[in-house]
């Protein structure tokens, strides 16, 4: 299918590709599951090859790998996916070794050394364990090693849990402060409509914002092996284009696209916007990690200063507060709609903000008997949704 070009789209994709030293690479379950059951080794032998060259040319590569539950399944004799999610973690907790196993085999054929490193949501949101996965990858780049990661299916709960690894590889390619993000697929890429409905559809080369026409393209059906489909694949492309980070959704089935996606060639889409701005890996993590401890609705003014005027929260006008929070907790920001516009660390309690909301920051310290700062949220500590 003949691709929507967009302006310069080839040179720009070329340059952020070539450019690219630090890579994460994701791959869904759709695309290491075999035509049978279990995990397709040809798909896996390719993959490996093309990271392992990718390394020996001097890149970083960041392998966020689905498939644990592909490969317990096998082993547990089961031919339907899990739904029960005692029976999901039990089939990832039989899979897990026999996934890293087998990339373990693989890349080291290649003379590589590959570590595991298994996260759930609670990891990252926290902001110490946060930091310390952050150090753990550093090094291992440093030492030339290919971290693999996946989420720990075995513990997560649906509280804890990402989502799916299209979620995971962004917040990984934040982490590190990856200069791509490549989701390697079982579709081409993003379409003006569902090819597998519309024989017109065309693959889109380059997508500059994401907004509620490119989010009901995508719908919302994930793949037969996992979570997944094009609509977290977007949430993700969009979260990632908000921190200057360019993402790729490419077809994981065909051998070389990798290696062709790093060459700069036309294979996929890009997700990409130079005018976005570049959120700070800090405010990455506040706003797509962090979970909020409770909520603050905002007035109509407050709404306007915080998203048009780069201004900090006062507490004249928060409206109201709900939850239970300290010091220093995230906390989401609402509109008068119910709809989070902003999350940041407050500067006082939910106690305290109970009762100087709607009051000027000059009456803080008469209503608290003290004050620490004017605002209930600084703009150093707040992150737009």
């Amino acid at each position: 299918m003949n691709p929507v070009l967009m302006p310069q789209a080839s040179e720009l994709r070329r340059r952020l590709a070539t450019g690219a030293r630090r890579v994460v690479v994701k791959v869904g379950s759709n695309v290491l599951a075999a035509a049978g059951l279990g995990l397709d080794a040809g798909v896996m032998a390719g993959l490996v090859g093309e990271i392992s060259r990718l390394v020996d040319a001097g890149r970083e590569l960041v392998l966020v790998t689905s498939g644990a539950i592909l490969a317990g399944r096998v082993i547990l004799g089961l031919h339907e996916r899990p739904k029960l999610l005692p029976e999901k973690q039990a089939c990832a907790a039989v899979g897990q070794p026999e996934l890293i196993g087998r990339y373990r085999e693989l890349f080291g054929w290649y003379g590589k050394i590959v570590s595991q490193v298994l996260l759930t949501a609670e990891d990252l949101r926290d902001r110490k364990r946060y930091l310390n996965a952050r150090n753990t990858l550093r090094v291992l780049l440093d030492r030339k090693v290919v971290p693999i990661v996946n989420e720990n299916d075995t513990v997560s709960v649906e509280e804890i849990k990402f989502g799916d690894n299209d979620m995971l590889s962004s917040l990984v390619a934040s982490l590190v402060e990856a200069d791509l993000l490549v989701i390697l697929s079982d579709v081409e890429g993003f379409f003006t409509a569902d090819p597998r409905a519309d024989s017109a559809a065309r693959l889109i080369e380059h997508v500059e914002e994401i907004g509620a026409d490119e989010l009901a393209r995508a719908g919302h059906a994930p793949g037969r092996h996992g979570l997944g489909g094009m609509a977290s694949k977007l949430e993700a492309a969009a979260r990632l284009m908000k921190s200057g980070i360019p993402a790729i959704v490419a077809p994981g089935k065909r051998a070389g696209t990798l290696n062709a996606v790093l060459a700069g060639e036309s294979v996929g889409t890009l997700f990409y916007s130079a005018s976005s701005g570049r959120l700070s890996r800090r405010k990455h993590w506040l706003a797509y990690a962090a979970h909020p401890k409770g909520s603050l609705t905002l007035d109509a003014g407050a709404c306007r200063a915080l998203l048009e005027q780069g201004k900090s929260l006062l507490p004249s006008g928060v409206r109201s507060v709900e939850g239970k929070f300290d010091l220093g907790d995230p906390v989401a920001c609402l509109d008068d709609e119910g709809k989070e516009i902003a999350r940041g660390l407050v500067n006082y309690s939910s106690e305290e903000i109970g009762r100087i909301r709607g009051r000027h920051s000059s009456a803080i310290e008469k209503i608290l008997g003290r004050k620490d700062y004017d605002e209930v949220i600084h703009r150093d500590n707040l992150a737009l949704r």
